[in-house]
């Protein structure tokens, strides 16, 4: 392991275009929340892979967009600023021959930062392989990349090509994390998030992106059941009801799905309290954002 291959890979992309569905698939293990709703990742996740080729530690980001709020200009900086630290980035495109501004910035900024890009086609299988093929054609000419590879995350098809481009183009180094290492993620932020996942998979279009989660307490008792507690934070009232349900039922349903992920989590049996709180406008108020994590000195 000593002369193996080891570094950084940045993922990044627009909202929604697969970016943790495929991190999770290369590590082998679900650390980051996925959704079909944009912007579910709000913060850099870093993930360790190892095996007899070496070690690549995955850097999953937001997805860049045009900001509207402070939370959103927080998700796009913490995106761009991960770029100079890859000795790969991975670029994840929608196979849709249209690009438009967004793609055009994040062209710009991988051409400034000089890094080995490997393009990365997700979702295949959604559309025919004309319309793969004339989205191929529409990026190549945007930059010099290393590979450009073509693959269906969700479905798991071609994702092996992902990895050995990966330790192709990594330089020869140490071993920064013990090969049992999966992410560097404490378990409070990694429940935090399962629950969030819930909340959005199970809540109307208009709350998910104004819900934060925070664990309040995750302790192991001493006949090994798992007490946690973890507040979900909205902006509005009437958010509030929604997340709740009639009689309590939504709350049910979000709690019971992120315990079953949690229990895994943690290979053990776990208790799960949930309460709701409402900070309105958080996204936009610098304190709130700052004590729900999200903030410059968060790494």
């Amino acid at each position: 392991m000593d002369k193996g291959k080891s570094g950084f890979v940045t993922i990044v992309g627009r909202p929604n275009v697969g970016k943790s569905t495929l991190m999770n698939h290369l590590i082998r293990q679900k650390i980051a929340i996925t959704a079909n709703k944009p912007q579910t990742t709000r913060d850099r996740i870093r993930t360790v892979y190892t095996d007899e080729r070496g070690q690549v530690i995955f850097l999953d980001t937001p997805g860049i967009h045009k900001a509207k709020t402070r939370l959103g200009e927080y998700m796009v900086e913490t995106a761009v600023k991960t770029v100079p630290d890859a000795d790969v980035v991975l670029w994840i495109v929608e196979p849709a021959a249209k690009i438009g501004r967004g793609e055009e910035e994040i062209a710009k900024l991988l051409g400034k930062a000089k890094k080995p890009v490997v393009l990365v086609i997700n979702k295949i299988d959604t559309v025919p392989k004309e319309e793969v093929q004339k989205t191929a054609a529409a990026f190549e000419g945007m930059l010099p990349f290393e590979r450009v590879l073509y693959v269906s995350a969700l479905r798991s098809v071609r994702t092996e090509d992902v990895m050995d481009a990966i330790f192709e183009l990594l330089p020869y180094g140490p071993m920064y994390y013990d090969e049992d290492t999966v992410t560097d993620q404490p378990m409070q932020k990694i429940a935090a998030e399962m629950i969030r996942e819930k909340a959005l998979r199970a809540l109307s279009e208009e709350v998910p992106h104004g819900i934060a989660v925070v664990t309040d307490k995750m302790q192991q008792r001493k006949d090994g059941l798992w007490e946690i507690e973890a507040s979900i934070y909205c902006e509005k009232e009437s958010h509030k009801g929604i997340i709740i349900g009639k009689g309590g039922q939504m709350l049910k349903k979000i709690g019971s799905e992120a315990r079953a992920d949690i229990e895994k989590m943690v290979e053990g049996h776990a208790s799960l309290r949930l309460f709701v709180k409402v900070r309105k406008d958080w996204r936009d108020n610098t304190l709130y954002l700052k004590n729900l994590g999200y903030s410059d000195g968060n790494e």
